[in-house]
């Protein structure tokens, strides 16, 4: 039996009570164990016959661990014990959550604004290696990434190509490149697994296991709740998770996550992505929510609201925490047993939802935007207006008959329907500049509805998909700023800095052009300009 612990209530009681039966009925768990791809529609079926390996990853991936371990114990040896990580969406989302659980460090160098790349390149880099993460071996973020670190090591007089790692599908362009440049080590992913499903193969192991984390007790985690996941029972807590994400009726579709003392940080972040690019597709899907303890979104009860509670032990709650009017679901239980539980429960929701769970046919859109702006000549876009240090502009039937910053925010909050939801997408340092996320409680406060908050570009690899394909109920508050500084890219002819601002740009134009309505507020001034949106979004939450 799993440690997992999971107790429904309300809507989604009713949910499992609703599709459970049925789900057992038709072995639904069974058959995704021994990879029965007609779980999923006619059209899924073909990509998910290639996606299914994450099924197997607490056994298989065992064999990684002399390697990894070994590897590990050489450069501390050499007096290396500093892990970079650069990767984008699950690549990097995972290990995060595997090393910050586990309190050990890793730099996580998810994105490509250049004052937060050049803090990492500029701090023990005589004691970093870089682990490069990337399934297709493609990905612009990482390969450009890759070209800065590389020049630092030769630059300091370090050998580069003793200090990295590749994490990369076999037959790759990274995995070939990675072989014939040297490079101190290259794992071979598993090629049978999405990058969002990877936690518990080579993306996360690798990373985690040199940063120093014990990633064989990770396995085993897992390893405890596989066959139980695996069980058409009415028990098998996968299917009770699905039910409740995709079968209540009408459908809650905002997923309100709340950490309560799991002690699994940032787990929220790594099922967000998950879920939001999973399901997210053909006008459906679900929509995770994370937000800080006490948060509007919690005390809410919008009818389509689903609250997800992570606690640290369902068997502790006492019965004024278990409200059966409330529509919620608690969960607990370790990090590996949860991560192979969210993600059967998500491709069990897909089954439910009538949709593809392993196909993102909406993230390609965001990089060819982004890569047809850095193509182009270079245009000065004329904002709007200019209100202090911020520049604004956007769709222009959202921003018709605006004269200030305060209305053209009052536009985009008043653009939502009632089943609506608010994603703000900050383009800047989330190491230096963290205090924007104090902005997301505040604009739940002011509109009433639902608000996300992702980094730019990071997002773009998973709440990206469900902005652009899920049901068109968003409005979008992107935000940009002026930087001191660009960082350039050995062998591009583009600076880190033009590649954010072409990603910013593409992603803007493709959600105008869906018509989802998108405010854009550039920071002319970073720090006068995060202190006066600071000041408008407080004035609209308390009035």
């Amino acid at each position: 039996m799993s440690s997992l612990g999971f107790i429904a209530m309300g809507a989604a009681q009713a949910a499992i009570e609703a599709h459970v039966p049925t789900l057992v009925t038709t072995q639904v768990a069974s058959r995704i164990t021994h990879k029965d791809t007609s779980i999923w529609v006619p059209s899924a079926r073909e990509e998910a016959a290639t996606r299914l390996g994450w099924i197997d990853a607490p056994s298989t991936s065992r064999a990684l661990l002399p390697e990894i371990l070994a590897l590990r114990d050489e450069l501390r040896a050499e007096g290396v014990n500093r892990i970079v990580l650069a990767g984008m969406g699950g690549s990097s989302l995972a290990p995060e959550v595997i090393c910050a659980t586990n309190n050990v460090e890793l730099v996580v160098a998810d994105s490509t604004d250049p004052e937060m790349l050049a803090g990492i390149l500029t701090d023990r880099l005589a004691t970093t290696a870089l682990v490069v993460s990337s399934k297709s071996g493609s990905t612009v973020e990482t390969d450009s990434q890759r070209r800065v670190f590389e020049q630092a090591f030769n630059d300091a007089g370090i050998n580069a190509a003793s200090r990295i790692i590749v994490v990369t599908d076999p037959g790759s362009p990274m995995d070939e490149a990675s072989r014939a440049a040297g490079y101190r080590a290259v794992f071979n992913a598993d090629p049978n697994v999405g990058g969002r499903y990877s936690a518990l193969t080579a993306f996360g192991l690798v990373p985690a296991g040199l940063a120093g984390v014990d990633i064989a007790a990770f396995l085993d985690e897992a390893a405890d709740a596989a066959e139980f996941l695996a069980e058409d029972d009415e028990d098998n807590i996968a299917l009770a998770l699905g039910a409740a994400m995709a079968g209540t009726v009408p459908l809650r579709d905002k997923l309100i996550f709340s950490d309560e003392g799991s002690g699994l940080v940032g787990f929220a972040d790594w099922a967000e992505q998950l879920i939001a690019e999973s399901t997210g597709k053909s006008q459906r899907g679900v929509l995770p929510v994370v937000v800080e303890a006490g948060s509007p979104e919690t005390t809410s009860a919008a009818a389509d609201f689903l609250q997800i509670r992570l606690v640290a032990d369902t068997g502790l709650l006492t019965d004024d925490e278990l409200d059966a009017s409330s529509s919620a679901v608690a969960l607990s239980g370790a990090l590996g047993a949860q991560m192979l539980l969210w993600e059967y429960a998500t491709v069990i929701a897909g089954h439910l939802l009538e949709i593809d769970p392993f196909n993102q046919p909406d993230v390609e859109a965001a990089k060819v935007a982004a890569r047809s702006f850095l193509d182009a000549t270079p245009e000065d876009e004329t904002p709007l207006l200019v209100e202090g240090a911020i520049e604004v502009s956007g769709s222009s039937e959202l921003l018709a008959g605006v004269n200030t910053l305060a209305e053209a925010l009052n536009a985009l909050l008043a653009a939502m329907p009632s089943n609506g939801y608010l994603a703000v997408q900050a383009y800047l340092n989330r190491h230096a500049d963290g205090r924007l996320e104090e902005l997301r409680p505040l604009l739940a406060a002011a509109s009433d509805r639902p608000v996300t908050f992702g980094w730019g570009p990071r997002f773009l690899h998973s709440t990206g998909q469900f902005h652009k394909g899920g049901p068109r109920v968003g409005a979008y508050l992107q935000l940009s700023a002026e930087s001191t500084m660009d960082l350039s890219i050995p062998g591009r002819d583009f600076t880190f800095g033009e590649l954010l601002a072409a990603q910013s740009s593409g992603d803007a134009h493709v959600l105008s052009d869906l018509g989802r309505p998108v405010l854009r507020l550039h920071l002319r001034d970073k720090d006068a300009g995060i202190r006066q949106l600071e000041e408008l979004v407080r004035s609209l939450a308390t009035a």
